[in-house]
Parts: structure tokens; C-alpha cells; sequence
């Protein structure tokens, strides 16, 4: 169960190492706030969503990449600043992840766990919520 939030957390989160850029707090704030991202996870997982100023989520996901595509959401103040980290909280996680995001282009990043770069989700800004 924690796992799944874990992925559901990151999946709503800002490919080349030579242009990558790690985000701040602050940079990701001004990189993801109110923009659509379609992601794609380490898991097969993939869906779209939307990072409002409030800490919450919008958008929706297909768990592995298997079964019906599912709208999810998570409420005001799940993702918060701690310290100049992005991390997760929410009544239901016994634990407070927080992520590793680091810019991979002009409309894209890679989100990861701090300190588990194989647990990642990999974002890229679109205009439909529809995933690819």
C-alpha cells in the first residue's frame, strides 16, 4: 500500500545527463504549478496530471500500465517544501517521502525518491490529459 502512493505521489510530481538541471523547491514550484504533465514510471505505470498551488493533485493514472485508466487526486497540502525538497504527506502514509527532481528539457523532468533514483517517474508537459 505504501508503494502504491509512493507511485500515485511521484507520478504527480518536475534524458539526457548533459542537460539535466536539478529543481529546488523554488525552480520546481515555477516549472510545475498549474501545468498538465503526462508521466510515465519506472513500473510501467502512466497517466497525466496537475500540481495545483495548494499541494494538491489532479489527473489520472493507469496503475503498471495495466487496466482501466482512473482519475486520482490527492488533497490540499499532500505535496509540501520541506527544507528545499518537494516531499509528500498524507494521512494514510506512515512515512514522508520526499523526491529527487531533476530538469530534463524544456518541458520535461524526472521525479525520483530521495535516495532511490530506480523509483522514478519521468514527466513531459502537455496540453491534453489524455496519456501517450
Amino acid at each position: 500500500m505504501i508503494a502504491r502512493y509512493a507511485v500515485i505521489v511521484l507520478t504527480f510530481l518536475a534524458f539526457s545527463p548533459a542537460s539535466a538541471e536539478s529543481l529546488d523547491a523554488e525552480a520546481a514550484r515555477h516549472f510545475v504549478l498549474g501545468k498538465l504533465f503526462a508521466f510515465t514510471c519506472f513500473d510501467g505505470s502512466r497517466g497525466a496530471g496537475r500540481v495545483y498551488d495548494d499541494g494538491s493533485v489532479l489527473g489520472v493514472i493507469q496503475l503498471h500500465g495495466l487496466g482501466p485508466v482512473r482519475s486520482a487526486s490527492l488533497p490540499p497540502g499532500t505535496l509540501r517544501v520541506k527544507g528545499n525538497t518537494v516531499c509528500a504527506s498524507h494521512n494514510s502514509m506512515p512515512i514522508e517521502p520526499c523526491f529527487d527532481l531533476t530538469r530534463t528539457g524544456d518541458q520535461s523532468f524526472r521525479g525520483s525518491v530521495l535516495g532511490l533514483d530506480t523509483a522514478y517517474c519521468d514527466f513531459i508537459q502537455r496540453q491534453s490529459i489524455t496519456p501517450r
